[in-house]
């Protein structure tokens, strides 16, 4: 992997993270878990370069972002979509889902967890988290679509400190 700036990302992000997801890792090598998500963004706030992601809390991966201040997420091409859809669709609390989806894990110099087949991976620090709130959705449809059981997800604004792209 090679590292480069942030501001040298040269994806689409909204079908980066919209169409070919990406996994958000957090914990240390002792235990670590992994999420596939479809919904974030990627830009520049607080004179930062930032990402959002949403965790819901009843995620087993919610237990390992709220632990640390830091966190990978990690993009793959299409040929790894079976192990997106398996970190998507079974619980690390019930399953190793490294075994299952075949994926490699390593860590960061910062002890971060991350993967050899990611074609992109972002270390992000972060910066702001907070519930989201029902009153503050001016659009009441989203609540009704996305939230009928009312388990609001948490959003983590973080700053992006390291990237690395597959050479």
């Amino acid at each position: 992997m090679k590292k480069i700036a942030p501001k040298d990302i040269d994806k689409n992000v909204i079908k980066l993270i919209g169409q070919d997801w990406m996994l958000v890792t957090a914990g240390d090598q002792e235990k670590f878990n992994m999420m596939t998500a479809s919904w974030g963004s990627m830009g520049y706030l607080w004179n930062k370069p930032v990402v959002m992601v949403f965790v819901r809390p009843q995620r087993y991966t919610f237990e390992f972002t709220e632990k640390k201040d830091e966190f990978t997420l990690s993009f793959f091409d299409e040929k790894y979509r079976h192990a997106l859809n398996v970190c998507g669709s079974v619980s690390g609390r019930d399953v190793n889902k490294v075994q299952e989806s075949g994926l490699t894990p390593y860590f960061t110099e910062a002890g971060n967890p991350a993967f050899e087949e990611a074609t992109l991976v972002l270390e992000c620090k972060k910066l702001y988290t907070d519930f989201l709130k029902e009153e503050a959705f001016l659009d009441k449809k989203i609540v009704d679509s996305q939230y009928g059981q009312k388990d609001f997800h948490k959003v983590y604004v973080a700053e992006i400190v390291h990237v690395w792209v597959k050479e």
